[in-house]
This record gives C-alpha cells, structure tokens and sequence, in this order.
C-alpha cells in the first residue's frame, strides 16, 4: 500500500475512534440529563462510529499495512442544551464528511484504486450521517425549548435499533 495513503487512512482510522469517543460522551450528557432516549441513540452512534473504525482497520491489515493508533483527547462533554448536542453531532458529521472526501481525493491522485473502492461505501455512509443528523437538528430547532416536545423527541430517538 501506498504510504501516502497507508498513512491518510490511518488517520481516518483515528478519526471514527474520535467520533466513536465523542458520541459517548454527549451519552453521557444526556444520560445526565436524564434524556435517556437521547443517550441511546448517542451510544448506537458510537458503536457505529467504531465499527467504521474497525472495517478501516480492517481494510488496511487485509493490505498488510500497519495500523498506527494515536491518542485521542478528551472530547466535549458539557452543552447548552439537547438540541446543542445534536447541533455539535451534525458539525461533527460534517467534518467526517470533508475528511472522507479528502481521502477519496488523495486515493485518486496516488491511483490507490483498491482504497478507492473500499472508500465508496463511506461517502454513501456519510451522506446518511449527515441527513439523519440534519433531520434531528431540524426538529431541535423548531421545538426549541418546549418540553413536551422534547420528551416526545426523546422517546423517538429511544426507538434507534442498534447498528448490526
């Protein structure tokens, strides 16, 4: 495997553990908050996240490539409010978003053709993440603070299956 790409990709691999740290804690806090439909959702999303991490991993073991793990700070774990935590879910998504397309870009220009196959399934993936998250800040924002509205968000995000 191309090191360029060996390397980018570790990269990518550290970002999904990133993502899959960063959903557990907004559990957290919204656990805390006693939003508990909230917090599975946010768990489910990081099982997923780190299931993303893991078939990167994957990928680069079954090229024989190295794995390289790095640290992973400590992520934000205090907000506003539930609908700022879904709000810093959908800026995470996004970014997750340019980071999968900044890879795909570099696989192009290196000719990494296998890696860009394997990257296709994540920019399907990322345009899921991004509507899902859209759709619950959407719903967020027009509820606003109405806590009737917020109980009844909460038991819909309860209802998430877990990622299989």
């Amino acid at each position: 495997m191309n090191a360029t790409v060996l390397n980018a990709i570790n990269e990518q691999i550290n970002s999904e553990f990133e993502a899959s740290y960063t959903y557990l804690a907004m559990a957290s806090f919204c656990e805390q908050q006693r939003f508990s439909g909230a917090a599975k959702w946010l768990r489910s999303q990081s099982d997923e996240e780190r299931q993303h991490g893991l078939k990167l991993f994957d990928f680069v073991l079954a090229r024989d490539g190295n794995v390289d793990l790095k640290t992973i700070d400590k992520p934000k774990g205090v907000f506003e409010s539930l609908g700022a935590v879904f709000e810093h879910a959908l800026a995470h998504e996004k970014r997750v978003t340019q980071e999968i397309n900044s890879l795909y870009e570099l696989c192009f220009k290196e000719k990494a053709f296998a890696e860009m196959t394997e990257l296709q399934w994540f920019l399907t993936e990322q345009v899921e993440e991004e509507k899902t998250a859209r759709d619950i800040v959407a719903k967020f924002r027009l509820v606003k603070n109405d806590a009737a509205a917020l109980l009844d968000i909460d038991r819909e995000l309860a209802a998430r299956m877990p990622p299989a």
